[in-house]
């Protein structure tokens, strides 16, 4: 059984990403040893990469090579994708049916990319089971939060966090439980 797992960047207003979708606020603390929480050592045991529509737009909008070709890629979305840079599976079944499918596979964890609206829908379906959160030293003062008001509250717990240097803190969080469980 996978686990379906977040690993996400924030501004310390709450925003993953700027004005326009810029993330150039984001990537200046690329060079930053995140020890345990590094993306090299996250992404070795990630085998499924699953996104919204609106994350896999991004990405090929920055017309790079497709970053997750060592992994399955599953974009939800009801509409077809023109001429995907890798070979993806289209999901347009619905989240309670994607929890389904993502849980069922045995291979590797799974990696929630991108935006916090899919890896909310998970959240409210019990099906994320750890969060990874960057937040960097950065006010953003507008652009996509890291989740959309909707309403809907959950109390999780802290499970580690780390201040590689000196300007950033890597929180974990464990979906699995709450703190009132633990």
């Amino acid at each position: 059984m996978a686990n379906i797992r977040g690993y996400i960047g924030t501004s310390l207003d709450g925003y993953i990403a700027g004005p326009g979708g810029s993330l150039d606020w984001l990537t200046k603390y690329d060079g930053i040893d995140a020890g345990p929480f590094s993306y090299d050592r996250f992404i070795a045991g990630i085998r499924t990469v699953v996104m919204g529509r609106a994350t896999y737009d991004a990405i090929v909008e920055m017309e790079v090579d497709w970053p997750y070709a060592a992994q399955r890629g599953i974009i939800v979305t009801s509409r077809p994708l023109s001429s995907p840079p890798a070979p993806l599976q289209v999901w347009p079944a619905g989240i309670d049916a994607l929890a389904e499918h993502l849980r069922g596979l045995n291979d590797g964890d799974v990696w929630v990319v991108g935006g916090g609206r899919l890896q909310q829908a998970l959240i409210q379906r019990g099906a994320l089971d750890g969060l990874i959160l960057f937040m960097v030293p950065e006010i953003l003062g507008g652009g996509t939060r890291l989740f959309p008001p909707n309403g809907f509250a959950r109390t999780v717990r802290l499970a580690a966090s780390e201040t590689p240097g000196g300007q950033c803190v890597c929180l974990e969080y464990d979906f699995t439980t709450t703190s009132g469980d633990a």
